[in-house]
């Protein structure tokens, strides 16, 4: 674990030193930000549940955005700045580099994310709402963007270019939600199969977005985050001995 906490305080340093992940950052708060007084609340009046359920709709989108914008600055950018050779040729152990720079990531993702709780927030000015269903749609939006960033780390050790890492997440990410919509024309059990397999319609936007918390969900962003980890593990171990 000691090699894990090395990387991931380079990797949050690198995060705060340059600007990119500072412009990503103020750049999902702004949108944010225009959605919640543009298409959450509006010029309609409308419950404090409405307003809070069709923000966490929008804002669970921007968290897979966020995560894929994210997934430049892993495994790809060593290769393209060619600082992969140095971390090959250290006594660092491939999951090690995995999961480092996974939790890096994860953990500036999810400050970005919990900084736009004051939206939210402001509901209680002229509404309420319940904590708990704010507490839901939080943690669904963090855990899309976990899975998200998992899924980046995979892609991200695909290819060599940063910025090709991000289009690769996000065709991975969109794939994944495609299978909602094939569930729409399957028959079951092939439906119920492809509806569970999309992590913002199956499991997000039904549950955790209206503030239900199932175990069942925590078990797919888990697992989904696990299978894509060991995979970007077992492309590193490929590509450290060729």
């Amino acid at each position: 674990m000691r090699n894990v906490a090395l990387i991931v305080r380079r990797e949050l340093l690198a995060y705060l030193r340059t600007p990119s992940g500072w412009v990503i950052a103020a750049l999902v708060l702004l949108v944010n930000g225009l959605a919640f007084n543009a298409w959450a609340v509006g010029n309609e009046a409308r419950e404090s549940t409405v307003v809070l359920v069709r923000y966490l709709d929008f804002a669970g989108g921007m968290a897979i955005v966020t995560a894929a914008l994210f997934s430049m600055r892993l495994l790809a950018e060593e290769r393209a700045s060619g600082t992969h050779v140095l971390l090959f040729t250290s006594p660092i152990r491939e999951h090690e580099i995995v999961l480092g720079k996974y939790l890096a990531s994860l953990v500036f993702v999810t400050l970005v994310l919990l900084a736009s709780l004051y939206l939210p927030a402001l509901i209680f000015i002229r509404g309420k709402v319940s904590w708990g269903h704010i507490f839901s749609g939080y943690l669904g939006l963090v855990l899309l963007g976990a899975t998200t960033l998992a899924i980046g780390t995979f892609a991200s050790s695909l290819v060599r270019h940063p910025f090709l890492a991000v289009l690769v997440t996000g065709a991975f990410a969109g794939l994944l939600e495609l299978c909602w919509w094939a569930a729409l024309v399957a028959e079951p059990p092939l439906r119920d199969i492809l509806a569970y397999l999309a992590p913002f319609y199956g499991h997000y936007r039904p549950e955790l977005e209206r503030g239900t918390l199932r175990l069942s969900d925590l078990v797919f962003f888990a697992s989904l985050s696990w299978l894509s980890l060991v995979a970007a593990t077992r492309v590193l171990k490929t590509q450290r001995w060729q």
